[in-house]
């Protein structure tokens, strides 16, 4: 028997727990253009143009839409990207973590 060698029994199942999941929501305002919203949907969120446009028409009517949901730390990241490029263009875009 080498240093490297175990004894683990093959039989115990190692048991992952889940990530807790976030749900992204974004929210309408009177400022921010549909046509930046379908961009922030195409670009950040990879929504395909009929998605994007359907999701923007759902927050505008609605008032919010869920976006995506993630881990914490990729949803944090994604709401990162958002609130960057709406700063970048002078936006008021809002959105959310909602745990699920």
């Amino acid at each position: 028997m080498t240093d490297f060698d175990t004894d683990l029994d093959t039989d115990v199942a190692t048991k992952l727990d889940e990530p807790t999941l976030y749900a992204i929501i974004m929210h309408n305002d009177d400022y921010t253009t549909m046509e930046f919203v379908v961009f922030v949907l195409t670009d950040v969120f990879a929504f395909d143009i009929e998605k994007a446009v359907a999701t923007m028409l759902d927050i505008h009517h609605k008032g919010k839409a869920k976006v995506g949901v993630y881990p914490k730390e990729i949803a944090e990241m994604k709401i990162m990207q958002v609130e960057n490029l709406a700063e970048k263009f002078e936006y008021p875009l809002l959105v959310t973590l909602e745990k699920i």
